[in-house]
């Protein structure tokens, strides 16, 4: 079963940045996984912040982090990144990482969540003066 586990997080002030990173485990190398990233702020839906597929190198974004936040990915390492720049309060959150197998790039933003059957635990960002 692919695990996943995120780290990075923290607290940061406006305009800061961080680079989130995401360990994979148990992947398949014959298989090819969406991945993206998430985040969630208590009291409100989980949202999809960014996602790449592991077999190319398109790239995908909410509006909201669009020009701020980096997705990439090292697949021989079998890890997921998220730099984050220019990081404001309302980016606040606790990030998760998730992945379910592709075989082509499904990976639009717009992919429904339930389609992320590979959860991580989430990390924590903090934004504030």
């Amino acid at each position: 079963q692919l695990q996943l586990v995120e780290s990075g997080g923290g607290s940061v002030q406006p305009g800061g940045s961080l680079r989130l990173s995401c360990a994979a485990s148990a992947t398949a190398r014959n298989l090819n996984y969406c991945m993206g990233w998430f985040r969630q702020t208590p009291g409100e839906e989980r949202e999809g912040v960014a996602s790449i597929w592991t077999g190319g190198s398109s790239s995908y974004y909410a509006d909201f982090v669009k020009g701020r936040f980096t997705v990439s990915r090292d697949n021989a390492k079998a890890t997921l990144f998220l730099q984050m720049n220019d990081l404001k309060p309302e980016d606040t959150g606790m990030y998760y990482c998730a992945a379910f197998v592709s075989s082509r790039d499904y990976c639009h933003i717009d992919a429904p969540e339930y389609k992320y059957n590979y959860w991580g635990q989430g990390t924590q960002v903090t934004v504030s003066s």
